[in-house]
Parts: C-alpha cells; sequence; structure tokens
C-alpha cells in the first residue's frame, strides 16, 4: 500500500468536515491524517488528506470527493513534488539529571522545548514523518508522557499553487 496525500479546496461552511469523512466512513477506509484550515481567501478552506492505499482506491476517493457539492479543488500532492510537514508536541519525563542530554537531543533535531516544568520538558519539532519519528524514538528512552501529531500538511513545490489549474474560486 502505497501513501497518498490529497489537497482539497472546499467551502468553509459548517459539515463539510462532516462530509468528507463521512465519505471515507461509509466505505470502510481509514483517515490516516487530516488538517484542516482557511486559506488566504476565508469563504475557502484547504483539506490534507494523508490516506494509504493502491492507484485504485486513490481514484475511487478523488472520484467521490469531486461529486460532493462543497469541495471545489482535489489534487493529489506527489512527494517528489511537494512539501509535507508535520508538527509534533512531545511531553517527556524529565530529571535533573537527564535533561542537558535531552537539550542536546532536542538541538540537533532542530527542535526547542516550550514548556518545562519540574519533572517534564515539552519539545516542539516541524518536519517530515522520518525525522518525527526519529526525535520519537530518541525520546522513549526518557519516557514519553504525551504525544500529539498535527497529521501532515503539504504544498505543491515552485510557482504553481491548487488554484492556478483552471478557474479561481470567489
Amino acid at each position: 500500500m502505497e501513501r497518498h496525500v490529497l489537497s482539497v479546496l472546499v467551502r468553509n461552511s459548517s459539515g463539510v468536515l462532516t462530509r468528507v469523512s463521512g465519505l471515507f466512513a461509509r466505505r470502510g477506509f481509514n483517515i490516516d491524517s487530516l488538517t484542516v484550515g482557511r486559506t488566504e481567501n476565508p469563504n475557502i478552506s484547504r483539506m490534507t488528506i494523508g490516506l494509504m492505499g493502491n492507484e485504485d482506491i486513490l481514484e475511487q476517493f478523488t472520484k467521490q470527493l469531486n461529486k460532493l457539492e462543497d469541495v471545489l479543488r482535489v489534487f493529489e500532492l506527489k512527494s517528489e513534488y511537494s512539501v509535507y510537514r508535520e508538527l509534533v508536541l512531545i511531553k517527556v519525563k524529565a530529571t535533573p539529571e537527564n535533561r542537558a542530554s535531552i537539550n542536546e537531543v532536542v538541538k540537533i533535531f532542530r527542535s526547542k522545548i516550550i514548556d518545562v516544568a519540574s519533572n517534564t520538558l515539552t519539545i516542539e519539532l516541524t518536519g517530515d514523518d522520518s525525522k518525527i519519528n526519529a526525535l520519537i524514538k530518541l525520546m522513549e528512552g526518557y519516557e514519553i508522557q504525551e504525544i500529539v501529531r498535527t497529521g501532515v500538511t503539504a504544498l505543491e513545490r515552485g510557482d504553481n499553487d491548487i488554484t492556478n489549474y483552471g478557474e479561481y474560486f470567489n
């Protein structure tokens, strides 16, 4: 199974997220990751949907998404032509003895400590999937208390953007 990332422009209206996620649920498929936010146009939101499957599954979902009234554009972001990023926050147990070594790992990954408490440190990292997984693996040695990940978000590289492929949406 391959990983696919879809960029989906939708009308910024109530219920659109439910309709899109319901489309996946009705067909028994899992969304691997989902991020949603407004675009430069306040009437339009962008969904970045990560899913696992073959080309047939991708084609089926693209067709089904395009049938939804609030969906304006669906575009697959291929990894070789796109920038993928994810944000992770990791709360790790920190003792006076291991704080310095945790800080060294944080520096190596160009991440940052965003909260310090008496028994924990919270680390923030933005990067691709492999970088985030590598930091998590290293932090497991320090006893991870909590993790939250945003899921993938992505844009096409270069001058192209999703609105350059035809009519612009008002």
